[in-house]
């Protein structure tokens, strides 16, 4: 039953303009946020892009953080970036060798260019790292739990 319930969360159903009403952001916000990396619709094969019920919940965080928190744009990237993708997923030393996104602060895992052996065949849609912001939590919130769960 969760199987299928994340299966449904990260299913592509709305059209660019529904998401835009969902989500209370503008078309033209949303295509700048797929453009700089903070969103990955699902593309069909004419182009056009669905959005998921964890894409939704994504562009609502994306407008708390600049609405309520004052982030900018690069500011929120930055905030994605800085996610421990590597603990989440359970890279080891060896895959974080030979992935951009254990070094970057500016790119989120999704958009890495080389991605190590862990993520590499990965739909990143639909990684545990992608769909953190549907609960919108602050990543040291986040730091929190991971860090009681090594402990």
């Amino acid at each position: 039953m969760t199987e299928q319930k994340e299966a449904s969360a990260t299913q592509p159903l709305y059209p660019l303009r529904v998401a835009a009403e969902l989500s209370l952001t503008s078309v033209y916000s949303i295509r700048q946020y797929i453009d700089r990396g903070l969103i990955i619709p699902y593309r069909t094969s004419t182009n056009r892009h669905l959005f998921s019920n964890v894409d939704i919940a994504r562009l609502r965080c994306i407008r708390k953080n600049l609405d309520e928190n004052g982030l900018n744009l690069a500011g929120i990237k930055s905030q994605f970036a800085m996610t421990p993708c590597w603990l989440i997923r359970g890279c080891s030393e060896e895959d974080r060798n030979v992935c951009d996104a254990y070094d970057s602060v500016t790119d989120p895992c999704w958009t890495a260019a080389n991605k190590g052996p862990e993520c590499v065949n990965t739909d990143c849609r639909t990684c545990a790292v992608y769909k953190l912001p549907e609960k919108c939590e602050n990543l040291k919130d986040l730091l929190k739990k991971i860090d009681r769960l090594i402990l």
